[in-house]
């Protein structure tokens, strides 16, 4: 064997070995940000769950809120069979909207307020909000890592080349993230 057949070799080897460790980790990435889309899958199933509950409960009390309670209805059914990222986050963020009107409205009723079965849907409601902003806050993470592995060189090429696109990120909507960047006023 000449010495350059040899040398072709082995960087062919090493050009093989690489392609293959990009392929692995971007494979790996892929998985990753699919399971953190679970985790938000999971809670977000959670939360559809107990809305049922709680419309129940608050019906009981605030029967002539028939309108916001249908609201709420009508929003859980669309975020329930939403498709793909970007439309399930949109069918979040106005459940969201509809949940705080439902909770607005059920300051009025005192009695609702002291219900414990009221207290304990609305707790349970609560920290299932905040698994779900755990678990959005986790999905992008992963989803930034994955993209810009995705976006660099040479992954790029084996990206394109095997089909690897980026992935959406879980957005606020823009009426949403507005009240969310905007400072809170404080009245004395």
């Amino acid at each position: 064997m000449t010495p350059w057949l040899i040398i072709t070799l082995v960087v062919l080897g090493i050009v093989v070995l690489l392609g293959i460790a990009v392929y692995n980790g971007l494979v790996g990435k892929k998985v990753e940000t699919q399971n953190a889309w679970s985790q938000i899958d999971v809670q977000l199933k959670r939360r559809h769950d107990l809305i049922p509950n709680l419309v129940e409960t608050v019906k009981g009390y605030a029967g002539h809120e028939k309108e916001t309670l249908e609201k709420v209805v009508q929003a859980r059914n669309v975020a329930v069979n939403a498709k793909g990222v970007a439309a399930q986050a949109e069918a979040e963020n106005a459940l969201s909207g509809t949940l705080k009107t439902l909770f607005s409205v059920t300051e009025a009723y005192p009695d609702l307020k002291a219900n414990q079965s009221f207290l304990g849907l609305q707790e349970e409601l609560t920290a299932t909000e905040n698994r779900i902003g755990f678990a959005r806050q986790h999905y992008n993470d992963v989803v930034s890592i994955y993209n810009t592995s995705l976006l660099r060189f040479p992954a790029n090429l084996l990206g394109n080349l095997f089909g690897f696109q980026t992935a959406e990120f879980f957005q606020l909507d823009g009426a949403e993230a507005a009240a969310v960047r905007q400072a809170p006023q404080v009245k004395f």
